[in-house]
């Protein structure tokens, strides 16, 4: 008998655990049965050794409604960014992506000329990074479109670097500037109200380019990973942000059972970004913490190696890694201190 065949049998909804609970749940009698599984479930990507080399392997899923609208996404752009997100793991790994497969089920609405704009935006993604697109599975769906993809890549096992790697004092470290993309995505839903309420408006775009194109079309940061090789620097911890700064800050500690600390003064937001979200009346960095979707990586760093960060403009010190019981917390400008809250990922993530 199916569960749901059990009238008097009480469920519990999965938006009642979490993030962090949803993920305990499914992996904690996950058992691994092969010794070159050197990480499984738990990391941005798993880990497979082979010969000298290792294996890296993510798979992300993107769901119509749920990830993304096709009012205002263009396929070209989706594809691109499905291949995106998922290359941004393997960086995260401080490996280099090589390959991915590309999965779609679609419903009958979508012509044979949408498939051929959505793989534009594929190649493009393959040739922009040097992967290869080697396979992947098509099917048909009563609801809307999924795009299911699986990226790969190479790394020697020394080199890879795990969310729990950090020690008490580390540096924490991040790429780029956070919460554009948050807010490209405020404006484009903007403007598709809007347009719902009266079919004759244009969209005001003017002025909100750069936070448009961190939504619609981000960009995994290879080219970090590329500059810790060239500076001979090996994080001691790292993830990508997807799910908001202080969702991935708490992977972080708890994957290297520690306490943070983190400063609002120093979390790095483009001008845009600022004058954007007063315009929302929001808080710029409320929309780095929680917004998501930036695809920046988060690192921390040991402190002898400070010297090789500090000048370079791609990376910016936001706080340290302390011990387990002192928590993990923000200060704020004025000094104050608050506890960190995930709040970038819901069970019903549509549009954060």
């Amino acid at each position: 008998m199916s569960i749901f065949e059990n009238k008097e049998q009480e469920f519990t909804p999965i938006s009642k655990l979490g993030e962090f609970g949803l993920i305990d749940l499914i992996t904690k009698e996950v058992k691994r049965y092969n010794h070159t599984t050197l990480k499984g479930i738990g990391d941005d990507a798993a880990v497979i050794k082979i010969g000298d080399l290792c294996q890296l392997v993510s798979t992300d899923l993107l769901v119509e409604g749920v990830h993304f609208d096709l009012a205002y996404a263009p396929l070209k752009h989706l594809g691109y960014k499905a291949v995106i997100v998922n290359l941004s793991d393997i960086c995260a790994m401080n490996a280099i992506p090589t390959q991915i497969t590309v999965s779609l089920a679609m419903s009958n609405r979508f012509p044979v000329e949408a498939v051929e704009e959505l793989y534009a935006g594929v190649r493009l993604a393959c040739e922009q990074y040097k992967v290869d697109l080697i396979g992947g599975d098509t099917t048909s769906s009563t609801s809307g479109l999924m795009i299911s993809v699986t990226a790969m890549g190479t790394a020697k096992e020394e080199d890879i670097v795990y969310r729990s790697g950090a020690s008490e004092k580390d540096l924490i470290v991040v790429s780029g500037d956070l919460g554009a993309a948050y807010l490209g995505l405020q404006i484009l839903e903007r403007e598709k109200a809007v347009f719902m309420e009266d079919k004759n408006m244009q969209p005001d775009l003017h002025g909100s380019e750069y936070v448009l194109e961190r939504q619609l079309k981000p960009e995994a940061r290879k080219d970090i990973v590329e500059m810790f090789m060239e500076m001979d620097l090996k994080p001691t911890s790292m993830i990508d942000i997807s799910d908001g700064l202080s969702s991935e800050l708490l992977h972080l500690a708890k994957a290297s059972g520690l306490g943070l600390q983190i400063y609002e003064e120093k979390i790095p937001c483009d001008p845009t970004v600022m004058s954007i979200a007063e315009e929302f009346k929001l808080n710029g960095v409320t929309c780095a913490l929680n917004g998501g979707e930036d695809y920046e990586l988060l690192f921390t760093v040991a402190q002898k190696d400070y010297d090789k960060i500090k000048a370079n403009p791609n990376m910016t010190v936001i706080g340290y890694m302390l011990d387990k019981n002192s928590g993990t917390n923000l200060v704020s400008h004025d000094s104050k201190i608050f506890p960190l809250s995930a709040q970038g990922w819901t069970a019903h993530e549509n549009k954060k």
